[in-house]
């Protein structure tokens, strides 16, 4: 397994491969389009973890200047508990170390239990008093 940056000619087997490993994958934005403008804004945030040429794990590690948010890491479900997520993990957290930063934070999904035990296991927690707010423009 290598961990590398997503590259443009990456997005179509990325698109595919949250559509198998990720939660969520209805939601708007989750296009091309986007992908591309990710890359373009910040070449190195999306990893993935190949092996070969198949994705067999992705975490988007953006940094926007004052915080660190971690979107989008799957890790395909036949390949969990192998070490991809804890891989991915710390080069993400070592991404904003070299940024100065003091700390992450991910959206995770209420009822993805297994997501849940993922990070906490990475040395997450949870923070019940917060919730998420969204309008869509």
């Amino acid at each position: 397994m290598q961990l590398r940056p997503a590259t443009v000619d990456d997005i179509p087997a990325v698109l595919a491969f949250w559509k198998t490993s990720a939660e969520d994958t209805n939601r708007a934005g989750d296009d091309a389009a986007a992908v591309a403008a990710l890359m373009a804004r910040d070449p190195e945030a999306l990893v993935l973890a190949t092996d070969g040429e198949e994705i067999v794990g992705s975490l988007i590690a953006g940094f926007d200047g004052w915080r660190c948010h971690l979107y989008r890491f799957a890790v395909r479900p036949d390949r969990r508990r192998r070490g991809i997520g804890a891989a991915l993990l710390a080069a993400a957290e070592e991404r904003f170390r070299a940024f100065g930063a003091g700390r992450a934070d991910a959206m995770v999904l209420g009822d993805n239990v297994l997501a849940h035990r993922a990070w906490a296991a990475s040395g997450y927690a949870a923070q019940p008093e917060w919730r998420r707010w969204v309008k869509r423009l």
